[in-house]
């Protein structure tokens, strides 16, 4: 008899793979796979370069162009240093919540989904139900690129994708995108008490952080024209900084890593374009004057995610309005995959279990509350696309 569980017993499974981003996921996927196989699930995998994690996209129900696509990133977010009461792998049931890593960012929208897989089947699906779990998600949205290339080939082309972020269940049309970089600025190293026989990397580097804050600044200024999102302008961070040997030696290499999330319906590229301008045209003269030909910055493309615009209906918010009896749909400020594939051509909404407040946090969960709601609304799919 093929293994059956209840969603929370799916949820128990799932929340038990240590997938941190650092960690493969392969375990999970292989447990993933071995539960479909006997409900026919047409499985296929999409690694990395390295084989240590892979997406699979796996598809029940007939084999035939169309179908629903189910999306779901398996990482999750490190522990370390974060006071957890309980352990972070190990589903702990209180007050009516859930506590696990991942169980609202989001491995209990898939395990939920997974679980009803005999039920869809039961009921006849009309048309294919596929599961896309990806990797890398959390550092960047960097596996599902490859699992959306692979798709056409694979798959054909579904209906619509619903990606299950945390939204309370509500359907949100909208999200931020996300650009990150590393700049690193490269100068001249001497004894600090002849400052003028080098170049200070760390203080070309303050002078290039205090123009994105200036950059920052512009863009709260400009704010959100659409008036759907919370922080309403794009917003832009530094998250990390490394620079310098010691305190009596000229820093010749400085470096940080910064980020900005725009607005999905402003151009990308406009908070980047202006940084670099300003970095070769202002502060590039004056660090060669110091350092000669040593001088140096640049700037690496780390991460870009693609925003969900929803200026228009689509199907799949069509599709989830219905299902879950909402009037309206909802923005976002978090990055997704959702205009990863609305970018492909799949018409995609974002609605899932669970509440972005706890996700990344240290005693994480989600509610039992939540966890039926979404059973619901799957049982509610099967009414939509089975006989």
């Amino acid at each position: 008899m093929p293994d059956t569980y209840t969603p929370r017993e799916m949820i128990e499974k799932l929340i038990a793979f240590d997938t941190t981003s650092r960690n493969s996921n392969l375990e999970l996927i292989e447990f993933v796979e071995d539960y479909l196989a006997p409900y026919g699930g047409r499985c296929q995998r999409i690694y990395n370069d390295e084989k240590t994690k892979a997406n699979l996209l796996a598809s029940v129900g007939p084999d035939v162009d169309g179908g629903i696509i189910l999306s779901g990133h398996t990482d999750v977010v490190p522990v370390d240093g974060q006071p957890w009461v309980t352990d972070p792998f190990t589903v702990v049931e209180k007050d009516g919540k859930l506590f696990g890593r991942g169980t609202s960012d989001m491995k209990s929208f898939s395990a939920i989904a997974l679980a009803l897989v005999p039920e869809f089947l039961k009921r006849g699906l009309k048309v294919p139900l596929h599961f896309a779990l990806s990797y890398d998600e959390e550092v960047g949205c960097i596996g599902v690129h490859r699992l959306v290339e692979e798709m056409p080939k694979a798959i054909g082309k579904p209906h619509c994708a619903i990606i299950g972020e945390p939204t309370h269940m509500k359907v949100v049309s909208a999200n931020k995108g996300m650009r990150s970089f590393r700049t690193t600025v490269e100068g001249k190293e001497g004894h600090s008490s002849l400052p003028a026989g080098g170049a200070n990397s760390i203080l070309f580097a303050v002078e290039l952080i205090n123009h994105l804050m200036d950059l920052k600044q512009s863009m709260i200024d400009k704010g959100d024209s659409s008036g759907r999102f919370d922080p309403p302008h794009t917003t832009m961070s530094v998250g990390v900084i490394e620079g310098g040997t010691a305190v009596n030696i000229i820093p010749r290499v400085c470096s940080f890593d910064w980020e900005y999330r725009p607005l999905p319906q402003e151009d990308q590229d406009i908070v980047r374009d202006g940084f670099l301008s300003h970095a070769e045209n202002i502060v590039l003269p004056r660090l060669k004057k110091e350092a000669g030909e040593a001088g140096r910055i640049t700037t690496e493309d780390l991460v870009r995610v693609p925003g969900l615009i929803g200026d228009e209906a689509n199907a799949a918010e069509e599709l989830v309005l219905r299902l879950t009896g909402a009037n309206r749909t909802e923005a976002v400020s978090y990055a997704a995959e959702a205009g990863i594939f609305h970018d492909a051509g799949v018409p995609s909404v974002i609605c899932g279990p669970g509440a972005i407040e706890v996700a990344h946090q240290p005693n994480e969960f989600i509610t039992l509350e939540q966890v039926d709601q979404s059973t619901q609304f799957f049982r509610k799919l099967m009414d939509e696309i089975c006989n």
